[in-house]
């Protein structure tokens, strides 16, 4: 029935359902319960509707290999399954649980046998189970299906945009505006065609990003076999250290063997990441619903499209020599990996996905535009109902009264006023483009104007990618304190009889506690362990692959034959042999790095296992935050001026880290070692001393920073350092004032973990006699005589520095007025884990923030993706961490992207006004011809849009940002005081001065009354006295409002820097001017534009009918600039009070939650 209504509509009905989809899901479906749907409707968090198909399709294996984590009903057992019922959307695959009668995400699938024993996962699949997987996960592909012609086509006309056209252009045709409609078609062809070769070039670039196949060796059926990447599943074992292998094919936690691997297309972050074998534990806190593990998991997880650079197979897995019996007829063993997802399920997947189907973009000014829109067309309807009537009292043909009608809605809803709206954010990329900043989310350039705050990442964002060690201080046991600081590692050799223990032990922390690796004979890793590394002038090797040549020095280590670990030698100690060190004993040294825990957010500390040549026992080196690492240490080893110390660096800037260290018992062999746990290790440690670093903030920071404090942007950081030494580097910067106090949350008892019960005390980080009130946050108190009174106190704005675990029991147990004001008063956020940082994001956004975050690491991801504008500092061309990315690290993009944002955002106010303002000119042109029966003709509509409208919307885009940021960011709403003003201002002066040259010339002695007679019932009076003047004003009001509307500072540069609108506007003004004042007699012109010319117009009513004109343009000018904004003020005050007065309510605007409590701090 549906599809017989569409044809008999002439497909009307089918574009319809097209526009609203959920009316014409209730026409034509009926509820029926999930097991015998034929289609689902799925609804997303954004109110949009998609119907996808069921599929059905056999399947052999049980209930629980489709659901293992599904519990039967009592009494009920295991049953085979027939067919497995599914349906996907947006590459998501859901199937159908029949017990619990609910769709579920296949990515939540977890085989019991992962949790339960999972050193047999190493054994691989069956032919049969491989068969059932591959059944109910597909194919490992990330298949991005490109759309056909047709279906670029029917989803590019069937537009409303361009289903508006069409008609206009039939109208258009039976009205015998052949060369306008003509013209309007080329155009729009071209932008289809042009729309359409984007589309597909996109699309071929995501293909082409998305796509990947290789061979490699999967132990399948108790043998090694050749497949194709694309036959993977979960549960799979392929090999790693195939020499062909690249790029990581699907998402696998490591099983044998350690590799090293790229992971900048996921994170935007360089820096090599090193993975070790899983161990049991690690399969059992799997949560696969998680595409972002925790560390814990995530340092032995190869993500999908990571690229490998080093893979080793000297590292065992869990199974240890149980596991070599796998490898029967091989020689040497292999790295291996686990398939844990594959396809779109795949980390790498879940990005192509987030690209494929972005986040709407709700910003007010899209929303506005199509209310205006709408608003317009409800004038369009009304003028439609009058020229209906007015026709009929002209006694017209009923033919010709349908075609005029309908035409004056094509006038006052133009076809070209969406594709204006984008012409600012074009030119913004471009210029952007030049200056290396990047976007995937073009609307986002607009956003970027409206930036309330901006939150940056302090190390490698605000601070020099590189940290330089500025010395170290080591432990003096006789005197319980530290020594001077080391500048040097000379100082370290050369110790004293109470530091020696304490020095060598530092020594060899900062030499062997760090996660550098060996490739092609550089070492790669973290810039703050090379740094520390360089400082010692040690040199560091790693074992190759089971080998006859392995070092026989390694013996000396006690190993498991095979196992050959990391080793560190100090200066000038070359590699030696077996009988090199029997031959001379004594005179060799190296350190052998038998296991090592990564650093963990979490635990803000890493730490090694290592065992000194022929030593009989092992040593643990730990390096972390000093605080931590107090809680760790035995308190007789702390020296008396830790805190002291501790503070003096941080307070000026210097980055610090605190090692620690002990011996173990001799009984801890290498078995043993690997056995036991991290926090077995970690306890009772002996405090070493401080590794101080030097953290320089770039050059251009401090700048940019007042900059954007200049413009009321607020800055906050956002960084995993200490809060010392982040709020030092926020008053270098100026992130906090010079003498601003701040104040920071710390226990009175116990811990931030301790939960709701601690007592919370907000003091000031330099005098902690300075406190807030808990609820408030205002100063409190001041002991006599230590400071200024209280009053004083309060005329300065304090700022809050608060850590990660502080935040997090804020959110957590405290009142949301406390949230709200710790959000507006603290300006550093330190030892923020990554998604505390994208909480915070998330938070600020709560309370109508525009939130900008700039960062350069892979633990801004999350911020980045969830703050309104996210900016990466990454040397890759574009990211999918963020929707902007800068190749250069230097924060002045951030300025860049700003001015730019605020210059698009005008733009797109000037051009849309400007395209609304043309409308309703061509409007009341049109409005004032129907009195008589006519209209404009062919070629003046033609010449009107093509030649006038188009260049100037076009070129009106081209004016470049504002060198200077001003205080207030521009408006972003179309439905306000300031842009309604304006265009109802304009649109009475467009109507004051079509109508006085109108009159003027009907008084002329020569006028003569428009002959509806002399032209055929079909067609329109074009040949009048009122068309060719009311045609020629228009003609400058068109070019006039151009200039009127094409603002200049402080959000974009004069237009007078805009050469081509400036030659646009002056071409057509002299061309107009042409028309209107020389004798048309014999000009071609006078015939293409259907101009009267017998009797002539005067010469002096043509000079008159200019004056008018230029007197349009001055007048529109400085109501512009000083009268319609005062005026409609004035205006909407005066009725808000009495409305207030009336009904006893105001009718203001609510101002940002944010705007609202930084108001009520203010009183």
């Amino acid at each position: 029935l549906y599809y017989l209504l569409c044809v008999l509509t002439g497909g009307i009905l089918y574009v319809l359902g097209r526009w609203f989809p959920k009316r014409r899901i209730a026409f034509v479906a009926a509820p029926t319960p999930l097991d015998s749907a034929d289609w689902l409707v799925v609804t997303n968090e954004w109110g949009n509707y998609h119907v996808e198909p069921i599929i059905r399709q056999p399947y052999a294996g049980t209930f629980e290999s489709v659901f293992p984590g599904c519990s039967l009903p009592n009494g009920c057992v295991p049953f085979h399954f027939d067919r497995l019922t599914y349906f996907e959307h947006r590459h998501n695959r859901f199937l159908f649980n029949p017990i619990e009668r609910r769709y579920q995400h296949v990515n939540s699938w977890k085989p019991n046998q992962w949790s339960k024993t999972p050193k047999q996962t190493r054994a691989g699949l069956t032919s049969r189970s491989f068969q059932e997987r591959f059944d109910l996960f597909g194919a490992n592909t990330i298949e991005i299906l490109e759309k056909s012609l047709v279906q670029l086509l029917m989803d590019e006309i069937l537009h409303p945009f361009y289903v508006f056209q069409i008609a206009s252009m039939a109208l258009w045709f039976s009205d015998d505006y052949y060369y306008y409609a003509t013209c309007i078609f080329i155009i729009s062809v071209v932008s289809i065609i042009a729309t359409y070769r984007e589309t597909r070039k996109n699309e071929q670039r995501m293909c082409e990003m998305a796509r990947f196949e290789c061979p490699l060796s999967v132990f399948r059926g108790e043998a090694w076999v050749e497949v194709s990447s694309h036959q993977l599943v979960p549960g799979d074992v392929f090999e790693v250290s195939d020499p062909s292998l690249h790029q990581v094919p699907c998402d696998a936690i490591l099983l044998e063997g350690d590799c090293i691997v790229n992971e900048s297309m996921l994170t935007g972050e360089s820096i090599p990441v090193s993975k070790t074998p899983a161990v049991g534990q690690t399969l059992r806190d799997l949560d696969m619903t998680c595409l972002n593990p925790g560390p814990e998991v995530a340092r032995h997880t190869l993500f999908c499209g990571t690229r490998l650079i080093r893979v080793r197979t000297t590292t065992p897995g869990m199974g240890g020599r149980q596991w070599q019996t796998y490898h029967q007829v091989e020689s040497a063993p292999r790295a291996t990996a686990l398939v844990i997802r594959t396809g779109f399920n795949t980390s790498k997947g879940s990005l192509i996905r987030s690209i494929l189907f972005p986040r709407p973009n709700k910003f007010k000014f899209y929303q506005d535009a199509f209310r205006f829109v709408g608003v317009m067309a409800i004038i369009a309807c009304l003028g439609f109902l009058a020229s209906i009537a007015n026709f009929v009292r002209l006694g017209l043909h009923a033919g010709i009264i349908i075609k005029r009608a309908l035409d004056l809605i094509t006038i006052v809803v133009p076809p070209a006023l969406p594709a204006t709206m984008s012409i600012g954010m074009t030119f913004a990329l471009n210029r952007l483009r030049k200056q290396r900043i990047y976007c995937t989310s073009p609307p986002r350039i607009n956003v970027s104007g409206k930036v309330d705050i901006l939150c940056f990442d302090k190390t490698g964002t605000l601070t020099e990618d590189g940290l330089d060690v500025l010395g170290v201080q080591f432990v003096d046991r006789n005197q319980g304190q530290l020594v001077d600081l080391c500048s040097s590692v000379g100082s370290l050799n050369r110790p004293s009889a109470g530091t020696q223990q304490t020095a060598m032990g530092l020594l060899h922390a900062m030499a062997t506690c760090h996660s550098l690796k060996v490739v092609d004979g550089d070492v790669i890793g973290d810039p703050i362990d090379i740094k520390m590394f360089e400082f010692t002038s040690w040199t560091i090797e790693e074992g190759g692959s089971l080998c006859e040549s392995r070092p026989p020095s390694s013996r000396q280590f006690g190993f498991q034959d095979g196992i050959v670990p990391t080793v560190v030698r100090p200066p000038n100690i070359q590699r030696f042999s077996l009988d090199d060190l029997l031959a001379r004993p004594g005179t060799h040294f190296e350190l052998g790095v038998i296991r090592s825990f990564e650093f963990l957010p979490s635990l803000r500390r890493m730490s090694v296992i290592v065992k000194a040549m022929q030593s009989p026992s092992m040593q643990v080196f730990v390096k972390g935050a000093p605080e931590v690492m107090l809680q760790i240490c035995r308190p007789e080893t702390i020296p008396a001026d830790f805190h002291a110390t501790l503070n003096q660096y941080t307070q000026h800037g210097y980055r610090v880290i605190a090692c620690a260290g002990k011996t173990l018992e001799r009984k801890m062999n290498w078995l043993r070692v690997q056995k036991v746990k991290r926090d077995q290790l970690e306890t009772n440690l002996d405090f070493l001393g401080f590794i101080v670093f030097e953290n320089k903030l770039k050059p251009t920071t401090a700048g940019v920073i007042k900059t954007l404090g200049e413009a009321n942007i607020r800055q906050v950081m956002c960084t995993g350092d200490n809060v010392l030494t982040a709020v030092s580097v926020a008053r270098e910067c100026g992130i906090v004032g010079e003498h601003q106090p701040v104040y920071s949350a710390r226990c009175l008892e116990g811990s931030f973990a301790d939960g709701p019960g601690i007592k919370l005390v907000w003091e000031d980080i330099e005098r902690p006699d300075h406190i807030l009130d808990p609820y408030s946050l205002e100063p409190l108190r001041i002991s006599s005589g230590l400071g200024p009174n209280t009053a004083a106190v309060n005329q300065i704005p304090h700022a809050l520095a608060l850590t990660g675990e502080a935040v997090r029991w804020i959110l957590d147990n405290s009142p949301r007025e406390t949230l709200e004001q710790v959000l507006i008063k603290c300006q550093v956020f330190a030892r923020m884990s990554p998604d505390e940082k994208q909480e915070m994001v998330e938070k600020l956004q709560e309370i109508d923030y525009c939130v900008g975050f700039c960062g350069d690491g892979a633990n801004d991801c999350g911020a980045l993706k969830a703050a309104d504008v996210g900016l990466s500092l990454s040397e890759a061309e574009a990211s999918v961490a963020a929707p902007f990315t800068s190749q250069s690290t230097d924060i002045t993009c951030v300025l860049d992207l700003i001015r730019e944002g605020r210059c698009a955002l005008t733009t797109s106010f000037s051009c849309f006004k400007y395209m609304a303002l043309y409308s309703m000119i061509q409007f009341v042109t049109v409005s004032l011809l129907y009195r008589f029966g006519a209209s404009l003709g062919d070629f003046q509509f033609l010449f009107i849009d093509l030649f006038i409208i188009i260049p100037i919307a076009i070129f009106m885009g081209n004016s470049p940002p504002y060198h200077k940021l001003h205080t207030q960011a521009p408006a972003a709403s179309l439905i306000s005081q300031p842009v309604l003003s304006s265009l109802f201002g304009h649109i009475i002066l467009v109507f004051g001065f079509q109508y006085l040259p109108m009159a003027l010339v009907q008084n002329q002695p020569y006028y003569v009354e428009p002959d509806r007679d002399s032209i055929d019932d079909d067609h329109i009076l074009v040949n009048c006295y009122e068309n060719t003047v009311l045609f020629l004003v228009s003609n400058f009001q068109y070019i006039f409002t151009a200039v009127v509307f094409s603002i200049g500072p402080p959000y974009r540069r004069s237009s007078i820097h805009n050469y081509p609108f400036i030659a646009t506007t002056v071409l057509l003004l002299v061309f107009s001017s042409v028309v209107l004042l020389l004798p048309r007699e014999g000009y071609f012109w006078t015939s293409l534009f259907e101009l009267v010319t017998t009797p002539s117009l005067s010469n002096s009513f043509t000079w008159t009918v200019w004056g008018i004109a230029v007197a349009n343009c001055v007048v529109s000018w400085i109501a512009e600039r000083y009268v319609l904004q005062r005026l409609s003020t004035v205006l909407v005050s005066f009725a808000q009070r009495v409305i207030k007065r009336v009904f006893g309510k105001s009718t203001q605007k609510r101002p940002k939650r944010f705007e609202e409590l930084l108001g009520k701090a203010r009183h």
